[in-house]
């Protein structure tokens, strides 16, 4: 799955929520569910997924972790794959833990 993803803004998320409800909360951005995608997959070590970071998604891995952590405190990914988003909030949650 190729998207070259090249900026986050408002107008990424402008049509997210077409056809949703009125008063729904919008759903997650393709980039969105792609990040999500990713982080489900299993690595053999940090450099391919890394790698699948930038062929993938078309963006630093840098960005990729900033994004992925907002989807971690966004509600709407906890309803879209639950188990992935809780597996890494205990995660996060550890690492603060030991700070």
């Amino acid at each position: 799955m190729d998207l070259p993803y090249e900026s986050e803004g408002e107008g990424a998320r402008a049509g997210a929520g077409a056809g949703a409800g009125e008063g729904a909360a919008p759903a997650l951005s393709e980039r969105e569910l792609a990040v999500l995608a990713v982080e489900r997959q299993g690595w053999a070590g940090p450099g391919a997924k890394e790698r699948a970071i930038r062929e993938q998604l078309g963006i630093s891995p840098t960005r990729y972790y900033q994004l992925l952590n907002a989807l971690l405190d966004d509600e709407r990914a906890l309803v879209q794959d639950p188990v992935t988003v809780n597996r890494l909030r205990r995660v996060r949650e550890g690492l603060r833990g030991r700070r």
